[in-house]
């Protein structure tokens, strides 16, 4: 992917059929990944060119880690290796998203399905409310 010669020509990103990811300052570009069935939201997560790359070679969602700065696939410690059904890619191609079935009950480290288990509250913004009230595996178990 990095090596692509990209052109910014709108036209060419916006309704061509190449694909030519723009990854921000930092080398990297959002991934948001959902779950290929019901459409859930289960996480988000950066990806870099290799990331990206091993992706598509492999068909199991990898990322990028900044805290980290390393590569990192979901699911090689706690055995929820997201299995890429479709990669899909915005208008202007500056953010991904990955379309997955999930290996097991959950993705998120802290034993949810999804890692959006929370829901702001409207009549007190400064709250959370849980919209997942019990975790669906205990992460202690797995990670």
């Amino acid at each position: 992917m990095s090596k692509i010669k990209r052109d910014r020509n709108p036209e060419v990103i916006e309704l061509g059929t190449c694909f030519l990811p723009e990854f921000n300052e930092n080398g990297l570009i959002p991934c948001i990944v959902v779950d290929f069935d019901s459409s859930e939201v289960l996480m988000f997560a950066w990806m870099n060119p290799e990331a990206l790359d091993l992706t598509i070679k492999t068909g199991k969602g990898t990322f990028y880690s900044r805290s980290r700065k390393k590569l990192w696939v979901k699911g090689e410690s706690s055995g929820r290796t997201l299995h890429v059904k479709q990669l899909l890619v915005d208008c202007d191609q500056d953010v991904l998203q990955l379309r997955v079935q999930v290996e097991g009950e959950g993705v998120c480290h802290r034993g949810y399905r999804s890692c959006f288990y929370r829901a702001v509250l409207e009549e007190k913004p400064e709250e959370l409310r849980f919209i997942e009230k019990e975790p669906a595996f205990d992460p202690d178990e797995v990670y």
